[in-house]
């Protein structure tokens, strides 16, 4: 076993997943290289060593650059707001450091573009933070597909649906400011995500994007609530996606539908351990969607736990996704999904943001 200086930039919601998965990915799945958190950062002194003191930081900075260029830092994870993607990454690339950064990547497909760039040309180790997908029931799913299980697909119906925007009277804020906090910048990548993990490339699509709640108390709205797309998949798969802060009574609507030739399937984050199959044999009359809970037969499920049925947890994901990171560092090859698995979720929202401007199918390629 080696050791390995992790430094993670933002200590809140997602800063703190990320240190208790580092914190904890050795004892789970017997990584050979074994986190060390060395430094944290937050955006002031104080905040950044009650974080430090909180999650076992052995130092704590509210200066990025110092962090990025510190010689005990080895590796990086970036938990921070969009905007400050960008720079940050390429800092670390520039000192040939590995980095794991939280979706989606950068603020912008320009930003998405130049980090994609800046990893490649300094040929180190990245990663994007779609953790929902590595859920033991998703990778089943994508298993399932992989091997024909319900022959060849006909659909795709995805989600990603939450309601913590739905009440008109909460007032305006930092979330309904500027593009990259909208739904489309903050929902929709996840359910981008998966659609193309599990179907492969959008050619093309058309879109409407729409900002219900434009008054708030104390100010306007500038950016989008919810947002529909139709698509279709390089592979001639039809689809439907829709994404929305304001759908209420959902609080993790991440969920898919998905139609073949011999079966079906259905998934929603919400019960997160469960997966609905349907296949088409035997007879009719005793036909129907099949409930199977996740167990230590499906993937990375094992390492959290030996009771089939017992379940894992939105932490439980990020720890997996610690575990790839550290795999893609410890082998030197890529592990999915990469900056250019970002860049591709980031270039449909772009291409979706212009179809709902130009109300038009637009194709994926020109943007």
């Amino acid at each position: 076993m080696t050791e390995i200086g992790i430094g993670i930039l933002g200590g809140g919601y997602m800063g703190k997943a990320h240190s208790v998965a580092m914190a904890s990915v050795g004892a789970i799945f017997n990584t050979k290289l074994r986190p060390r958190l060395e430094m944290t950062c937050a955006t002031t002194p104080e905040s950044a060593e009650r974080y430090r003191a909180a999650y076992g930081f052995a130092r704590a900075t509210s200066d990025w650059r110092q962090l990025v260029e510190d010689p005990r830092v080895e590796a990086i994870v970036i938990a921070t707001p969009q905007t400050t993607h960008r720079a940050i990454a390429e800092a670390a690339f520039a000192l040939g450091k590995p980095v794991l950064c939280e979706k989606p990547l950068g603020a912008s497909l320009e930003d998405s573009r130049a980090m994609v760039a800046a990893a490649e040309a300094a040929g180190c180790t990245n990663m994007i933070g779609f953790n929902y997908i590595r859920c033991p029931a998703s990778q089943f799913a994508r298993k399932l597909i992989e091997d024909g299980e319900i022959g060849d697909v006909t659909w795709f119906r995805g989600e990603h649906t939450e309601d913590f925007y739905a009440d008109p009277k909460l007032p305006a804020g930092w979330r309904g400011q500027g593009d990259a906090n909208g739904t489309m910048g903050d929902l929709a990548p996840h359910m981008i995500n998966a659609a193309l993990a599990l179907l492969g490339p959008i050619e093309r699509l058309v879109a409407e994007v729409e900002t219900v709640h434009a008054d708030r108390p104390g100010g306007q709205v500038t950016n989008d609530d919810h947002g529909q797309m139709m698509v279709r998949f390089a592979r001639g798969i039809m689809g439907q996606i829709y994404f929305s802060r304001i759908s209420t009574g959902r609080k993790m609507g991440y969920a898919y539908e998905i139609s073949g030739t011999k079966g079906a399937i259905r998934f929603d984050q919400e019960d997160q351990n469960a997966i609905w199959l349907y296949r088409m044999d035997g007879k009719e009359a005793e036909r129907g969607f099949r409930k199977i809970l996740t167990g230590p037969e499906h993937p990375d499920y094992l390492p959290f736990c030996q009771g089939p049925g017992h379940g894992t947890g939105f932490q439980d994901t990020i720890a997996i996704e610690a575990r790839d990171f550290l795999q893609a560092i410890e082998t030197g090859s890529d592990v999915w999904p990469t900056f250019r698995d970002g860049m591709a979720v980031n270039q449909i929202i772009a291409a979706a943001m212009a179809s709902s401007r130009s109300k038009a199918w637009v194709d994926v390629r020109d943007f």
